[in-house]
């Protein structure tokens, strides 16, 4: 039977102006490439360094106001990406970090049976007869399905995801019989799924000479472990005291079964992580503080407020180590209408600190002598005194990725303009702009690009711009539209008279005469929103 025609992917052109401009190339591209792999190139690492840099400003250099009007303490981390294996033990990650997985014997291709059960499926006479779910055996397996699918569609009723449930409880009876009913995404006949099994997701490898259990290692999975193994370093040699957090950015590992959707999910890629101590008896305020405050720092990079939404977990796809967690997702061009995760804010009780406690023997208890202090004052009594103000703390966190971080501006900066020789521009907020601004000789001649070469050596001791002489004025300016510059600067026939240049505008392509004098200070000042 005849498949339906592949969809391209609403991320197509952007991903066909990332490789064009040097935004995004495939890893080991020259050797046909290694799917979930994805190369920086010369614009794209500029970008994710502005965001990343733009969230530890934010973070750890000039934290956030707290609720009392006092700036938060935030100090930063960077930890070891292999740390004793132990670590993954007391985490979970070792017993359940893992993804049921299916393969199909035809195409060879390997799916994630909570993303199969969402898929369409198709009888053999070629109508469409909903979604299917994978091969299984058994009624628990099946419900296992059915909660991770739950998970998958962000909590939503099965219902709201186009699984009929007449569908689902059908499926439970003829689980044994489906290999004969429904065809794989990629597959031309039935019967080509196995059935799923569990697939660790953490990237192995080995310390020292032999390849033994012994010396066995992971690559880590998140950041956030290497700053619980650290927090009570941090609180021995430095001067924080409860509540504070500890940031990191850092690159993670997982073996994704599907690795799809270009960045957005990827086998490596960096995080911007933050875990905020505090005391049990606050993480309630905490909790509500770092939503609010991860929103508005999305909304600062020039993020259209409508694309952005809050999602709370159900109590079933919560985490293991997590009370509650909120989403902030964002309407991807692949999720529209709907949104995607962009970041959770969850609230990890005591969890992680209890089992590293318990694994290591390492004491996590904090002394909090100013509760102490204003318990005593408050008439508690001598036991409710030493109860409340020792305690392993709770842990707010915020989790975010860089890289997906960079896949929302580039999908927010894309602009279809078709009165533009380039069709389309890159409307990045001038700050994160990977290039702030082009500097043209109109022609190559009359003192023209020695001039041009004087502004841009001054400009580039305080932005990161471009001289280039090349080509008609024309196609520079759609160059410089497709990478997101924010300002053309162009040295023309009149600057030797009236020693000014012209200023073109990426976002109206409106033009002005500016003083060469002046011209420093009038791009710093448009460049600082």
């Amino acid at each position: 039977m005849a498949k339906p025609p592949a969809n391209t992917s609403p991320l197509d052109p952007i991903v066909s102006l990332c490789k064009k401009r040097g935004f995004v190339y495939p890893a080991s591209e020259i050797y046909g490439g290694i799917n979930g792999f994805w190369d920086y190139g010369p614009l794209g690492v500029l970008l994710k360094n502005n965001i990343r840099d733009h969230w530890w400003r934010c973070m750890v250099e000039c934290p956030p106001i707290g609720p009392d009007g006092v700036p938060l303490q935030i100090v930063g981390l960077d930890s070891s990406i292999i740390q004793n294996p132990k670590t993954w033990e007391a985490s979970g990650h070792v017993g359940g970090f893992s993804d049921p997985m299916v393969d199909c014997t035809e195409s060879k291709r390997r799916y994630r049976a909570d993303h199969l059960f969402l898929a369409t499926a198709f009888a053999n006479d070629g109508t469409e007869i909903g979604t299917f779910s994978t091969l299984c055996e058994g009624d628990e397996a099946v419900d296992d399905l059915i909660r991770r699918a739950k998970k998958a569609s962000k909590g939503k009723s099965l219902d709201d995801t186009a699984i009929r449930a007449e569908t689902v409880l059908c499926y439970v009876d003829i689980a044994r019989d489906l290999q004969e009913k429904v065809i794989g995404p990629d597959a031309s006949k039935p019967g080509t799924l196995t059935k799923p099994r569990e697939f660790n997701l953490m990237f192995q490898t080995y310390v020292g000479a032999i390849q033994s259990d012994d010396a066995k290692a992971y690559l880590r999975p998140e950041t956030a472990q290497g700053i619980f193994l650290n927090y009570k370093n941090v609180v021995d040699t430095t001067r924080v005291k409860m509540p504070f957090g500890i940031a990191q950015v850092g690159k993670s590992f997982r073996n994704e079964v599907t690795p799809r959707n270009f960045i957005f999910r990827s086998r490596e890629f960096e995080q911007m992580e933050l875990e905020w101590f505090c005391d049990p008896d606050e993480s309630g305020k905490w909790y509500d503080f770092w939503k609010q405050a991860r929103m508005d720092w999305w909304l600062s990079l020039g993020v259209d407020p409508d694309n952005l939404i809050f999602r709370d977990h159900e109590d079933d796809e919560l985490s293991h180590y997590s009370n509650m967690t909120v989403d902030i997702e964002y309407k991807y061009p692949f999720t529209a209408p709907e949104y995607g995760e962009l970041e959770g804010i969850a609230h990890r009780g005591c969890f992680d600190l209890t089992q590293h406690q318990e694994h290591s023997g390492a004491k996590m208890e904090y002394f909090d002598q100013e509760k102490q202090l204003r318990l005593k004052d408050e008439g508690a009594s001598p036991e409710e005194v030493k109860e409340k103000s020792r305690y392993i703390p709770n842990v707010i966190e915020p989790a975010s990725g860089l890289t997906r971080a960079v896949l929302v501006v580039l999908c927010e900066a894309y602009t279809v303009d078709p009165d533009r020789p380039s069709g389309v521009y890159m409307k990045f907020k001038p700050k994160f702009a990977p290039i702030k601004a082009g500097i043209f000789p109109l022609v190559n001649k009359d003192g023209m690009p020695e001039k041009a070469t004087e502004i841009y050596r001054e400009l580039r001791e305080v932005m990161t711009c471009e001289y280039d002489p090349k080509q008609s004025i024309g196609k520079r300016y759609a160059r410089m539209d497709e990478i997101g510059a924010p300002f053309c600067v162009t040295v023309d026939g009149d600057t030797a008279t009236d020693d000014s240049v012209t200023v073109r505008h990426r976002d109206d392509q409106s033009q002005e005469r500016v003083k060469v004098a002046e011209l420093k200070a009038y791009l710093l000042e448009r460049l600082a929103d």
